[in-house]
C-alpha cells in the first residue's frame, strides 16, 4: 500500500530520494520556478485536450446531421 498508483512500482522512499536529488541539483530558489513552469505546461496540455475533444464532438455532430436516415 506504500506505492503510488500513478507511478507504478515507485514507493515513498524513492519519491523522497528523487525530491532530495532535485533539491540538491537545482537548489531551493529554482524549485518554485520549475513548479510554476510545470503547472503552466500541465494547464496548456489540459486546454489542448479539451479543445481536441470539443473538435471531435463537433465533427461527430456534423456527421450525424449529414447522415441520411433510411
Amino acid at each position: 500500500m506504500g506505492h503510488l498508483l500513478f507511478i507504478g512500482g515507485i514507493g515513498m522512499q524513492e519519491v523522497l530520494l528523487i525530491a532530495l536529488v532535485v533539491l540538491l541539483f537545482f537548489g531551493g530558489k529554482k524549485i518554485p520556478e520549475l513548479m510554476k513552469g510545470l503547472g503552466k505546461g500541465v494547464r496548456s496540455f489540459k486546454e489542448g485536450l479539451s479543445e481536441a475533444e470539443k473538435d471531435l464532438n463537433e465533427t461527430s455532430d456534423v456527421e450525424k446531421k449529414q447522415k441520411p436516415e433510411g
